[in-house]
């Protein structure tokens, strides 16, 4: 399963910050992140949490979804277009065990999850 997301764009993080609450200036403010050391802001992370959660409700109704979490392991940058996957790994007691995976154009992984989904699906 895939998932292709919009390019992240200052409007996507401002958004963001007014439907979530969370407005931490390194993602709305650029001379706030300049002084933090990056270059300019970053998405949120639990933006892209969202976005994996898209990727799951998408393919399966909410009431099969039995877990989902995610580690974060990179910063998704301004401009970038994130693609969400969920790949197969195992089926336990009848239950489908998925990797999910946020992943930028370079390569570079965003973060890094699971989720369990009740009953068998298709690889």
């Amino acid at each position: 399963m895939k998932l292709e997301l919009p390019k992240i764009t200052r409007t996507t993080l401002a958004l963001y910050a007014g439907a979530s609450g969370d407005h931490n200036p390194m993602h709305i403010d650029i001379d706030v992140a300049k002084s933090g050391g990056m270059d300019d802001v970053f998405a949120h992370g639990m933006l892209n949490m969202a976005y994996l959660g898209r990727l799951l409700t998408a393919n399966f109704p909410q009431e099969r979804i039995r877990s989902f979490g995610v580690r974060f392991t990179a910063i998704t940058p301004i401009h970038a277009k994130p693609v969400a996957t969920a790949q197969v790994a195992k089926v336990v007691d009848g239950d489908t065990h998925l990797d999910l995976t946020m992943a930028l154009a370079d390569g570079t992984v965003t973060l890094r999850g699971t989720a369990v989904i009740e009953g068998e699906i298709a690889a």
